[in-house]
């Protein structure tokens, strides 16, 4: 059996010529006839080379693997109970699903609060996340949960001035945070400001602190999509010229006469633009996490990816070492920007196995009287049961779920909807609902009340398409966490989730759905 779907996908704008006779192995059409245009990733390579390495169309796009990993989230089911209730009464009446209480508090003083178990947890320089970042900022803000800025997006912004090779002021940057501030409520909800090797040059969490107030900051080691540093696609030469000045990496070379030249002819459209691999070591972890506070960061993140075991071990122990504020975790296959195309699926520890690596590891500090930083993970998380699952599958050390894709698409089909009300050429699926934005979005009648008549009709639908997203996810964990009678997120536990297959069971230490609940039946029956 294959794993892989191989030189062909949506995601590279390439198909098979016989699509229903393909070699399971290579991917390649059975008969490769002398003749074919080439509509399959080779043929497309031999006319369009490292193109075709990256997911297209760039820019109004987000991705993740096809890869079918040998065990996913799927392959463990939800425990629920009919007896008793924990976090609340056992009492029929008070022990319904609205009274689930899904508020988490992280940070070493508890300060970070959150309505909800989640957060956005890095999206950066691409087009995707600019075009959409109103509707991601201000429906995270309204909604009381994270928001992470993801790396490069001082030095992509032209209009940064830099001095010195340190940023000094910023139009994107201090947008992005704006937008978000300007509709938190309650002090629910955090802005965090990430950083990479050339974020860490530029000293952008210096500048975020000192002169946008932000509060947390994160340290990046990388991302589950992919093993190498960020990248986009540049249209303009001179925009390609200036991050080369600014010290990225640029390919071709936008600066050489003859690039200039083959540009200005057409024979390519596009530069490269891509981040360093980051080379850590403790001592310079250690002194980071010093000038951070130095320069008056309240709390500090860690964000690693999908790299092999030792580097996971190690991202735990420096974030327990270091009293860092929490550690996001990362599994293999997902992605928001221009992650290579095979190295998003053939790359990195899928997400089971990771949380499950992390669980041991973290259970290990536990046992040993350590500190264990608050945890979240991601991996392609997109609805409420998988939500419980990685949170059950975490237990007692995880308390969040990182997600990016899906409150992308959340945001961009609430703006969507949004010039199609304005344009009165509304879709006839969306049209049975109605035609204004009250009768479309189901949240409309809460979020008018919160923020008055005035503001709400100023709102980007953007927000309301992520606001009503995660609003359908809470009452969908709400359920869900009534259901096995937990009442409060401290309260799940990893007997909440049993394996469907011996083999889930091995990787996940979760117990094989036929032996769950073996001695309390035994004590039931005798």
């Amino acid at each position: 059996m294959s794993f892989s779907r191989i030189n062909a996908s949506a995601a590279t704008l390439t198909k098979n010529r016989t699509e229903n006779s393909v070699i399971p192995t290579s991917g390649m059409c059975v008969t490769c006839v002398d003749g074919c245009i080439g509509m399959c990733e080779i043929g497309k390579s031999a006319y369009r080379g490292h193109e075709v390495i990256y997911p297209q169309p760039f820019g109004v796009i987000t991705t993740a693997g096809e890869k079918e990993y040998p065990v996913d989230y799927s392959h463990f089911n939800i425990m629920g109970t009919a007896t008793g209730a924990h976090g609340i009464e056992a009492d029929s009446d008070k022990a319904i699903f609205p009274a689930v209480n899904l508020e988490v508090k992280i940070g070493h003083d508890k300060g970070i609060k959150f309505k909800y178990p989640w957060l956005i947890s890095g999206i950066g320089s691409t087009n995707i996340a600019k075009n959409n970042w109103e509707g991601l900022a201000i429906g995270s803000a309204l909604s009381g949960t994270g928001l992470t800025i993801g790396e490069n997006v001082v030095g992509m912004d032209p209009e940064s001035v830099i001095v010195n090779g340190k940023a000094s002021d910023t139009k994107d940057l201090k947008r992005r945070v704006k937008l978000y501030r300007d509709y938190q409520f309650d002090g629910y909800g955090a802005i965090i400001v990430q950083a990479n090797i050339e974020d860490t040059r530029l000293a952008v969490q210096e500048y975020a602190i000192e002169y946008l107030g932000v509060e947390c900051v994160e340290l990046k080691w990388g991302q589950g999509a992919k093993n190498i540093g960020g990248e986009v696609k540049i249209k303009s030469l001179e925009k390609a010229q200036l991050l080369y000045q600014r010290g990225y990496i640029v390919l071709p070379n936008p600066t050489d006469p003859l690039v200039i030249e083959a540009y200005n002819r057409g024979a390519f459209k596009e530069f490269e633009r891509h981040s360093r691999v980051g080379m850590v070591t403790e001592e310079s972890f250690a002194q980071r996490v010093e000038e951070l506070r130095k320069a008056g960061a309240k709390y500090i993140f860690l964000k690693t990816g999908a790299y092999r075991p030792a580097d996971l071990a190690r991202a735990v122990l420096f974030a327990s070492k270091y009293n860092l504020d929490l550690l996001t975790v990362d599994g293999a296959g997902g992605g928001t920007g221009m992650s290579p195309w095979r190295m998003m699926n053939e790359w990195g520890v899928p997400p089971v196995e990771l949380h499950s690596m992390l669980y041991e590891y973290a259970r290990r500090l536990s046992a040993k009287g350590s500190y264990v930083p608050p945890l979240a993970v991601g991996g392609g998380f997109i609805f409420e049961d998988q939500i419980f699952k990685g949170l059950a599958m975490g237990a007692p050390f995880v308390n969040l779920i990182g997600m990016a894709r899906a409150p992308i698409a959340a945001a961009m089909v609430g703006k969507t909807i949004g010039k199609t009300i304005q344009e009165q050429q509304i879709p006839v699926y969306i049209e049975r609902f109605g035609s204004s934005r009250d009768e479309i979005f189901i949240t409309a009648r809460v979020l008018r009340k919160k923020l008055g008549n005035e503001a709400f009709e100023e709102l980007p639908t953007g927000a309301i398409g992520l606001f009503t997203y995660y609003e359908r996810l809470a009452q969908g964990l709400r359920q869900l966490m009534a259901g096995s009678r937990k009442f409060a997120l401290k309260h799940i536990s990893r007997d909440d989730i049993a394996a469907l297959t011996p083999e889930a069971a091995r990787i996940s230490g979760i117990q094989y759905i036929m032996d769950v609940d073996k001695e309390e039946v035994e004590k039931i029956f005798s």
